[in-house]
C-alpha cells in the first residue's frame, strides 16, 4: 500500500461526476458509415474521452453505451493503452472500470507546477496503519479496530479516511447492537494502485515496509 499515491488520476475531485444510467439522444453508436479501422478508432477515442472527464473509474457497462453493440470494451481499452504509450498519462483499472492517470514519473512535475485541487493523500503514519487494517480485515468495526490497536480510535482519523473516500460504510455487524463495519473503496484501490483486494500485498510485505504486525494480524 505505497507509491500509488504519486500518481495523479486524471479529473478526480476536478470535474465533476458523469451522470450514469442516461441515453445520450441522437449518439450514433454503430457508426456504420464509417470504415471498420477508423469506426475503431473514433470508439476509442470516445472512450478515452469518457475517462478523461469521468472524475472516478468508469465501469465496462458505461463505456458499452458509447460505442456499437457487441464492440469489445475490453479490446478498445486494451487498443487504447497501447496508444497512450507514449504518453504522460495512462490507463489504470479497478475491477471492472477504468481510469486516466498521470504516470508516476511525473508525479513531482505535477506537484511542482499543477494546481492538483488537493488530490495528494497526506496521510498520517498512524492512518495509514488504521487503513491497512480495515483492508485486510473489512468489514470491520470500530471495536474490531480496538481489539487490533488496543485502543479506540478518533473519529477524527476515520473521518479523514471517509473524507478522501477511502473507506464507506459497510454493512451492520451481527453484534449485539449491530454496529455498522468499514469497508474501503474502489478510490482506495485507485490511490494504492490496485486493480482489486486481491493485489494487496503480503502481510509481511507490509510490515517490512514499517506497518506494525499488530495492525495487520486478523481479527477473529
Amino acid at each position: 500500500m505505497t507509491g500509488g499515491t504519486e500518481a495523479q488520476v486524471r479529473g478526480t475531485g476536478r470535474r465533476p461526476q458523469m451522470a450514469k444510467n442516461q441515453s445520450e439522444p441522437g449518439l450514433d453508436r454503430e457508426l456504420e458509415e464509417l470504415p471498420p479501422e477508423l469506426r475503431w478508432r473514433e470508439w476509442m477515442r470516445r472512450i478515452e474521452a469518457v475517462l478523461f472527464a469521468s472524475a472516478s473509474p468508469v465501469p465496462r457497462e458505461d463505456l458499452a453505451r458509447v460505442v456499437g453493440q457487441g464492440a469489445s470494451v475490453d479490446l478498445l481499452v486494451q487498443d487504447l493503452a497501447a496508444d497512450l504509450a507514449d504518453r504522460p498519462y495512462e490507463i489504470t483499472r479497478v475491477a471492472d472500470a477504468w481510469g486516466l492517470r498521470s504516470r508516476p514519473a511525473y508525479a513531482a512535475v505535477i506537484r511542482a507546477a499543477a494546481d492538483a485541487g488537493g488530490q495528494d493523500l497526506d496521510l498520517r503514519e498512524f492512518d495509514i496503519a488504521v487503513l491497512a487494517a480495515i483492508a485486510y480485515n473489512q468489514p470491520i468495526t470500530r471495536d474490531g479496530l480496538k481489539d487490533i490497536f488496543g485502543k479506540e480510535i478518533n473519529r477524527d482519523l476515520i473521518g479523514r479516511l471517509h473524507a478522501h473516500g477511502l473507506i464507506a460504510t459497510g454493512p451492520r455487524s451481527p453484534r449485539r447492537g449491530a454496529p455498522y463495519t468499514f469497508v474501503t473503496t474502489n478510490q482506495f484501490l485507485v490511490a494504492f494502485d490496485l486493480q482489486s483486494l486481491r493485489d494487496l500485498p503480503d502481510r509481511e510485505q507490509l510490515q517490512d515496509a514499517g506497518v506494525g504486525p499488530e495492525s495487520l494480524k486478523r481479527t477473529p
